[in-house]
């Protein structure tokens, strides 16, 4: 990304509060050439499965970044919109099936999500025909670790264009019944918990999926971990997806019964 300063870090506080270094926005942000579309293409190459591709969202880049250029976040966030607009465009042009926005500090800081944050994940998908997704979290387990029982910032995702909201449930115990706001939605429904290597039992996972069923139809859940498995040992990263997959069969198969 054009004016962007890697190598000189700024500061800025993270979802927790504590100061991190982070790229420190120099000049105009730019996207001069595609930033993904090798890996899409190396992933597409390799499977005939439906495969998606994940973007970091313009409202959480703009929140961790150092602003030495612009005259506000606002104005820093709907530039990197326009790099994130270019780049999902790019991923479809190159086989992608769905591109996912990850926007975990709109629950962070969700006054600021409301007063621009929204407008800039808009714009990110603005003439965007593709199949996209935007996830909203709570943070990686092993950082964040305690979590609200509800959303601070979800039901004003039911007007925007994504066709499919990520969340997670699995630690939270999120009362479902925010669910219902997010109307014609796919719910990509995050249902393995994540603040421990302990591998669920299948039935555990079908359970938190089953909590769902009364709040979205069953044909419009994608089943997902809470968030990022990357603080996991490979082998319990491993276990939770086949128990994950395993719940997936069983329930597929109580409903077509």
């Amino acid at each position: 990304m054009e004016g962007v300063d890697l190598d000189n870090p700024g500061t800025a506080l993270d979802r927790s509060g504590h100061p991190n270094p982070v790229p420190r926005i120099v000049g105009p942000i730019r996207r001069p050439a595609p930033v993904q579309v090798g890996d899409l293409r190396f992933l597409r190459a390799r499977t005939d499965r439906p495969v998606k591709m994940t973007v970091p969202g313009p409202f959480t880049m703009s929140q961790q970044a150092q602003n030495d250029h612009y005259p506000d976040a606002e104005a820093a966030a709907m530039d990197h919109a326009a790099a994130v607009n270019a780049e999902i465009r790019d991923l479809f042009a190159a086989g992608a099936d769905i591109v996912q926005i990850d926007e975990p500090y709109m629950q962070a800081r969700p006054e600021a999500a409301r007063a621009y944050g929204l407008a800039a994940l808009n714009a990110a998908l603005d003439g965007v025909t593709g199949t996209t997704a935007v996830h909203i979290c709570f943070g990686y387990a092993a950082i964040i670790h305690e979590r609200p029982e509800a959303y601070s910032f979800l039901p004003e995702l039911a007007g925007c264009p994504v066709r499919q909201v990520s969340i997670e449930t699995a630690q939270s115990g999120l009362d479902l019944g925010v669910l219902s706001d997010l109307k014609d939605k796919t719910v990509i429904l995050g249902v393995i918990d994540l603040s421990t290597p302990e591998v669920e039992p299948v039935e555990v996972v079908a359970g938190r999926v089953r909590r769902a069923f009364g709040h979205v139809p069953p044909d419009r859940i994608v089943i997902a971990t809470d968030c990022g498995m990357k603080y996991l040992p490979r082998e319990s990263a491993e276990g939770k997806m086949r128990a994950m997959a395993e719940a997936a069969r069983l329930l597929r198969h109580e409903i077509s019964a």
